[in-house]
């Protein structure tokens, strides 16, 4: 029964209902491919689901403790656990081997260029989950480390052996993860705040964090639009765009959130995350 226990809570750490980000983004390359024969393919479908996720969200939970325990999104899959003292003194042990498990076939499959792929990715987040002084408290350039979801992309392409992404789909997919994480920061705000951490939402405030959302996703509809001359994939953007507008002008404004309000918000952006994922696989728009 301990063993089932654990394995929740392990799950739990890794935020199934946020694992529709890395997956967009490794499937992304593989755009209109012949890949369901590939037993590379499935092995990095499986590693940026629990295993990424788990280093990610695992390493974060270990310095928000004190946060997390104030946070009523936490103890869901949805947005992670609330682990006990004993829970977390045991987590980097189980981090690594399951990172281990994973990375030893993979750098040996594809050599140096994934061994390096791995080093960056245990940087950022070592920088972003430092103790003292890490990026995550140090706002604005908490943003600046959601660079480090792009690389789902070239493992992507290194484990499906893809063409490269243009530049400018890294730049949307950058502006993507940034709008992302201002929606995280946005949730927590209130929490953020009672226990004194610092983020560019607790900073700019509630009203101020929104229209920077707004401003990110006008920018990105202008790209979907303008460059990509995507109008079907960008237009569901800019329905998602339209409703920003009247979550911040007319429904909730700066109020927060509850939690049955944030389990829908995530159950919703994971209905539009299938659809959006299945549509640019299935028409390559962004290659």
């Amino acid at each position: 029964m301990k063993i089932v226990q654990h394995l929740l809570f392990w799950l739990k750490v890794s935020r199934p209902g946020l694992w529709f980000a890395t997956l967009w983004l490794y499937l992304l390359p593989t755009s209109q491919m012949d890949i369901a024969s590939s037993p590379s393919f499935w092995f990095g479908l499986i590693y940026v689901t629990f295993p990424l996720n788990f280093l990610v969200y695992g390493w974060n939970d270990l310095v928000d403790q004190e946060t997390d325990a104030v946070n009523p999104r936490k103890d869901t899959f949805w947005f992670g656990a609330r682990g006990s003292e004993a829970e977390l003194k045991r987590l980097p042990k189980v981090i690594v081997v399951v990172q281990l498990i994973f990375m030893v076939p993979l750098v040996y499959l594809e050599g140096m260029p994934m061994l390096i792929l791995f080093a960056g990715l245990v940087l950022i987040n070592w920088l972003y989950n430092l103790k003292k002084n890490g990026l995550r408290s140090r706002p604005p350039l908490e943003l600046l480390c959601q660079i480090g979801y792009l690389l789902v992309a070239p493992f992507s392409i290194l484990v499906n052996d893809t063409a490269n992404l243009p530049i400018l789909t890294f730049v949307y997919l950058f502006l993507f993860a940034v709008q992302s994480h201002l929606i995280g920061e946005v949730m927590d705000i209130e929490p953020d705040r009672k226990s004194g951490r610092k983020t560019t939402a607790t900073i700019l405030g509630m009203k101020k964090t929104k229209l920077l959302i707004i401003g990110i996703v006008c920018t990105e509809v202008f790209i979907l639009f303008y460059f990509y001359q995507e109008y079907i994939f960008g237009g569901i953007l800019a329905i998602g765009l339209l409703w920003l507008l009247i979550d911040l002008f007319i429904i909730y404004k700066t109020k927060t959130y509850s939690l049955s309000q944030m389990k829908l918000f995530g159950l919703m952006s994971n209905v539009v995350a299938i659809f959006s994922m299945s549509y640019v696989w299935y028409t390559a728009c962004l290659l």
